[in-house]
């Protein structure tokens, strides 16, 4: 993709406006995991050493459009200073006087953060004036929200025709070499792993990486579409009866490429204390339901990931949140870090996955963006990516 990176523009003593992602999980009105606010700062310490102006924007949760208090942004200026070791300046809008008069008083190395963007209605919508008036703070725009780039808002893909110059961020130039290396040109074999709940979130990424991998694995609520698809009774679990036809078109298209449990972990409820058995994929009874992929699944698996040199997995292989469903999805993580090889995970419950496991510093690259990541294995394009400047 030739677009231009930070090191392509010139940003001393410049204001630059950078989008990034500080959309983290808050409890109590407390910031309960740092991982995005901390893979921003090597953005953000090159321009304050670039003695840049810095003004940050980022959105948090789903206020849609309006203020509201619990996702107001101080709490994520607090821990950004504490990492900084700086003051952090902080407005309580997002755009219009105070936002001006603060930009206008920064000094060099200086970070602002903006107050979230989604208060405002135009942020979604990806309103002109809007982005506008978003531009009117900056001399140049730098994108380091991957998790973003799927989405053409304001804030990220509306503000790049309204400034001179826009440049992707070292956290988006990261992710786009490591996972472009991994769909382009994998050291083979090249497996990928894909679960979580619905096959209908995931049809088109199913079917591009059948085109590129050598192996694709199944599992996680999806799999029991596929279990339905196989003629095999599913009791109470979740199948989307409407995929069945199409989960049997993919398996005949991808012959033995595709991997499906051949056992599972049922349970007779949706609860972490409910009566759960391990039972072949074929003997699923009235009244369990399928909540995790069971041992000789994981064999199986784990046999074909031992042979891998590049793997990318997105989405969990069970109910991994409860204790006795997660084995599947622990197991599958373990594997991975443990092997000689290329080891992505694709952002969102993957992610989470593996930081519960302690295993997040065994993987080549964990994405910052689950929805972003999957749409970039589809082979679209991500329109905040797009509308940067060309080199």
């Amino acid at each position: 993709m030739n677009k231009k990176t930070l090191k392509d523009i010139d940003v001393k003593g410049k204001k630059v406006l950078v989008r990034v992602d500080f959309n983290v999980p808050m409890k109590d009105g407390k910031v309960t995991d740092d991982t995005r606010i901390g893979a921003a700062l090597p953005t953000i310490n090159y321009l304050i050493n670039e003695d840049a102006k810095v003004i940050l924007m980022s959105h948090l949760g789903r206020p849609k459009g309006e203020v509201k208090e619990e996702f107001r942004l101080d709490s994520v200026a607090q821990v950004l200073s504490d990492k900084l070791e700086k003051t952090i300046i902080k407005t309580d809008t997002t755009v219009g006087e105070e936002p001006e008069k603060a930009v206008a008083n920064m000094e060099a190395g200086d970070v602002l953060l903006l107050e979230n963007t989604r208060f405002n209605a135009g942020e979604k919508s990806n309103d002109a004036e809007f982005a506008k008036e978003l531009a009117k703070l900056a001399d140049v725009y730098v994108n380091d929200a991957f998790g973003a780039t799927h989405r053409a808002h304001a804030s990220t893909e509306g503000i790049t025709h309204h400034v001179e110059e826009s440049a992707m961020g070292f956290l988006i130039q990261n992710e786009l070499d490591v996972m472009g290396k991994a769909v382009k040109s994998p050291d083979r074999p090249f497996v990928a792993i894909i679960g979580g709940a619905k096959v209908s979130d995931k049809i088109a990424v199913i079917e591009s990486l059948l085109e590129k991998a050598d192996s694709l694995i199944i599992g996680g609520g999806m799999a029991n579409t596929f279990i339905a698809a196989q003629g095999h009774p599913t009791g109470d679990s979740l199948v989307e009866t409407d995929k069945i036809d199409l989960a049997k078109e993919l398996m005949e298209k991808a012959g033995d490429k595709i991997l499906l449990p051949t056992d599972v972990v049922v349970a007779d409820d949706f609860a972490a204390d409910a009566n759960n058995k391990v039972v072949a994929v074929d003997g699923i009874e009235d009244g369990w339901q399928a909540l995790d992929i069971g041992p000789d699944a994981i064999a199986k698996f784990e046999a074909v990931l031992k042979e891998a040199k590049t793997v990318v997995w997105n989405g969990p292989m069970g109910v991994f949140e409860m204790d006795a469903f997660a084995k599947g999805t622990n197991q599958v993580a373990q594997v991975l870090a443990d092997l000689d090889a290329m080891t992505i995970i694709g952002g969102g419950d993957s992610a989470a996955a593996v930081n519960k496991a302690g295993l997040d510093g065994k993987m080549t690259h964990i994405s910052t963006g689950g929805g972003a990541s999957l749409q970039f294995f589809e082979g679209k394009p991500l329109p905040a990516v797009e509308s940067l400047s060309d080199r």
